[in-house]
C-alpha cells in the first residue's frame, strides 16, 4: 500500500497533468476515487441511485472546474468538498427523505456501517456475541441509526468515523471552524449511541 504523501504527489501530478488537456490522467483522478466519493455520499443520502447521480455530477464539477483547483488543500479534500456540498444540498431540497436500507442492495455488506454500529453500542467494550454474528442486521441498523440524525451531523459523522478523515480534512470539506466541528461531531457520536441503544434493547 502506498503511502498517503505518495498518493499527494501523484494527485499533484495527475492535477496538472489534466490541466494541460491529458484525459487519460483525469480518468485515473476518477477511478482512484469514484468508490470512496459514492460510499460516503451513500451514507449521507441513504438512496443507491441517488447517490450513484450525486458521485457522477461531482466529477462533472471537478472536470469543469480541475483549471481552478490551486491546491490549497488536497485534490482528495477539494473532491469531498464537493461532493458532501452536493449531497448535501441534496439532503436539504428533500424535506423528507425516502429511507432506503443499504442492505436492499443484492449482496451489499456494508462492513464500515456495522464497524460503526459496533463501536458505538460496544463504547471500548467486548461487543455481544450474538449481535456482531448478525452482520446483516447490524448494517441495517447502522443506516437507520445515521438517517435519524440530520444532515449535518450525518456528514460530520460519515467523514471522521467512516472515512476516517482528520479533522483539518472535515474543517476543510465542511468549511467550518475545528471548534465548531468537534462540538458538532460530539453532540452527533452521542445522539447516534442514544439511537442505537434504543434499537437493540
Amino acid at each position: 500500500m502506498r503511502s498517503q504523501t505518495n498518493i499527494t504527489i501523484d494527485d499533484a501530478a495527475l492535477v496538472e497533468q489534466c490541466k494541460s488537456g491529458d484525459s487519460d490522467a483525469m480518468e485515473r483522478l476518477i477511478l482512484r476515487y469514484q468508490n470512496r466519493v459514492y460510499n460516503a455520499i451513500l451514507k449521507i443520502c441513504a438512496n443507491p441511485h441517488d447517490a450513484a447521480e450525486l458521485t457522477q455530477d461531482t466529477f462533472v464539477k471537478v472536470i469543469e472546474n480541475i483549471d481552478k483547483f490551486r491546491g490549497r488543500s488536497s485534490f482528495y479534500t477539494w473532491v469531498f468538498r464537493i461532493a458532501v456540498n452536493l449531497t448535501l444540498n441534496y439532503c436539504r431540497r428533500n424535506a423528507r427523505l425516502g429511507i432506503r436500507s443499504l442492505d436492499a442492495e443484492k449482496n451489499h455488506h456494508d462492513w464500515q456501517a456495522t464497524t460503526l454500529l459496533k463501536q458505538f453500542l460496544t463504547n471500548g467494550r467486548s461487543p455481544d456475541p450474538a449481535l456482531v454474528a448478525q452482520n446483516k442486521e447490524l448494517c441495517r441498523l447502522a443506516v437507520k441509526a445515521l438517517m435519524k440524525l440530520d444532515d449535518d451531523q450525518r456528514a460530520v459523522v460519515v467523514l471522521r468515523d467512516i472515512e476516517s478523515m482528520n479533522y483539518a480534512q472535515i474543517a476543510d470539506v465542511l468549511d467550518i471552524e475545528l471548534g465548531t466541528l468537534k462540538s458538532r461531531l460530539s453532540r452527533a457520536r452521542c445522539k447516534l449511541r442514544d439511537v442505537l441503544e434504543t434499537m437493540v434493547k
